[in-house]
């Protein structure tokens, strides 16, 4: 093992010097003050007890954590694999522990050498949170509050962390590494995980009980629409409808609420880009994980500490239009980009796709229209509409019902105008029948049975019989 000494250091105090390399982060986190030199060795714990997240446990953990600092080389760490270095770390960590004489039971001595690889590797108090799949959404109200949502449902866990400073020193190496920054100056942050899980920080002064962190995990199953209906989310006949559309390159709009899976079906639905199609996508924080080989992923950057520097994401819609796009995807609209993408879907670009925050298909055509009067163009109503009702095709509204599902609930099309109004019709849509003796919600998906505006579109690609059959079968 490299860089182990002989006999463990002295306790020292938590400023750890910089190093160079991603080490240097990661080992910069102490998990609690250093206790004195003085203090006793905690109590011996009998094996299958719970490990105590009390103040000794964060002494014994800072104890060890100071002297496995002072027995590592870092540079010589950042140069080993991720599972390497847990291995090697895990060694010492056993060595240290040997050493000092601290008296713990195997399992207790295993979930100390764990957490203080996740203090040093990963994000501490949080990685077992990370690597349960069930887990949709970890949000952190500072440092004794980690709330999770799983099957829909949120609950409070025994998570904890030592306190705010580790809290924010973990949030800060999170967003450090995607190039962005959290502080004082700039307490709001928005930035992902190495897998695509969407994350969100806000520290103090903004969030007055501490650094407030928010991620929305994704799975580590890719869902897929088939996945989707076998999790009752959709009927077979309604994605397909939904299928045929994408490949059909209708140009698509995702609405739904906070949590309602709108990023997760857009993901579904690129499934069916052809794969020699060029596909330009846009995000504020890049999530969106397209299997084709020709992808361009496009990111928007905050400004820097001389307060210039930012890109937008109406930046970057504009710039693809100059980058010779088959298919554009915005991971958002939510301001002024929302005129671009209208034009862009009306210049030749079919089959482009986004997502907004909307209750229904109306609000979102509505939206919209105020998200393009938020950008200050002096443009009639009327003319905002026609852009509207000429560049979309389909508009999808996902919904999170009150008892933690998610359903698609109308698949509506985008026709036309009538005099002032963008005219819309329903294809499918979710009826409700009321609860079982659980509390779960029941419905089905019921088709209108009316055509669809785009079968010629369909009947292009070669998918009109397909389209008819499903349209027709759930009638």
């Amino acid at each position: 093992m490299f860089g182990k000494r002989a006999d463990a250091p002295k306790p020292r105090p938590t400023t750890t010097p910089a190093a160079p390399g991603p080490a240097a982060a990661t080992a910069a986190t102490p998990a609690a003050a250093p206790a004195p030199a003085t203090a006793a060795p905690p109590p011996f714990v009998p094996p299958g007890e719970p490990v105590p997240q009390d103040d000794a446990h964060y002494r014994m953990k800072t104890t060890v954590f100071d002297a496995l600092l002072s027995a590592v080389d870092l540079t010589e760490l950042g140069r080993m694999d991720s599972g390497a270095k847990r291995e090697e770390l895990s060694d010492i960590c056993r060595e240290i522990i040997h050493v000092k004489g601290v008296l713990l039971s195997p399992s207790r001595e295993e979930a100390l050498i764990r957490e203080i690889c996740d203090d040093v590797l990963g994000l501490g108090p949080l990685e077992p949170l990370l690597c349960r799949d069930d887990i949709a959404d970890i949000m952190v109200n500072g440092a004794d509050k980690v709330y999770i949502e799983v099957n829909g449902k949120i609950e409070l866990t025994p998570v904890r962390f030592r306190d705010n400073a580790q809290l924010m020193n973990i949030c800060q190496r999170i967003v450090n590494a995607v190039g962005r920054r959290v502080d004082d100056t700039s307490p709001i942050c928005d930035a992902r995980l190495a897998d695509g899980s969407r994350v969100n920080v806000i520290a103090p002064p903004l969030s007055l009980d501490g650094p407030t962190l928010t991620i929305r995990k994704f799975k580590k199953e890719k869902l897929t629409l088939e996945k989707l209906v076998n999790y009752n989310s959709v009927s077979p006949d309604c994605a397909a409808v939904m299928r045929i559309a994408s490949a059909s390159r209708c140009n698509i709009l995702i609405s739904g609420g906070t949590g309602s899976g709108k990023t997760t079906l857009l993901n579904c639905l690129t499934q069916f880009i052809e794969g020699g199609e060029r596909v330009i996508t846009c995000e504020d924080a890049a999530e969106l994980q397209l299997q084709q080989s020709h992808v361009v992923r496009l990111e928007t950057r905050p400004k820097n500490l001389e307060g210039v520097g930012e890109i937008t994401m109406r930046d970057l819609v504009r710039n693809c239009l100059r980058m010779r796009p088959e298919r554009i995807i915005v991971g958002e609209v939510r301001g002024p980009e929302a005129f671009d993408l209208l034009q862009a879907m009306n210049t030749g670009h079919d089959g482009s796709m986004g997502t907004l925050h909307a209750n229904t298909p109306r609000e979102a055509a509505s939206r919209l229209e105020n998200m393009i009067a938020m950008g200050g163009f002096n443009l009639p109503a009327r003319a905002v509409r026609e852009q509207i009702a000429s560049a979309l095709d389909v508009i999808v509204q996902a919904q999170r019902l009150r008892d933690g599902s998610r359903k698609i609930t109308h698949v509506t099309e985008v026709i036309g105008m009538e005099g002032d109004v963008v005219v819309m019709q329903d294809l499918f849509v979710y009826d409700y029948l009321g609860e079982d003796s659980l509390g779960r919600m029941l419905g089905r998906h019921r088709s209108t049975g009316i055509r669809p505006h785009f079968y010629d579109k369909a009947r292009y690609y070669g998918h009109d019989r397909e389209l008819m059959a499903a349209i027709e079968k759930s009638t």
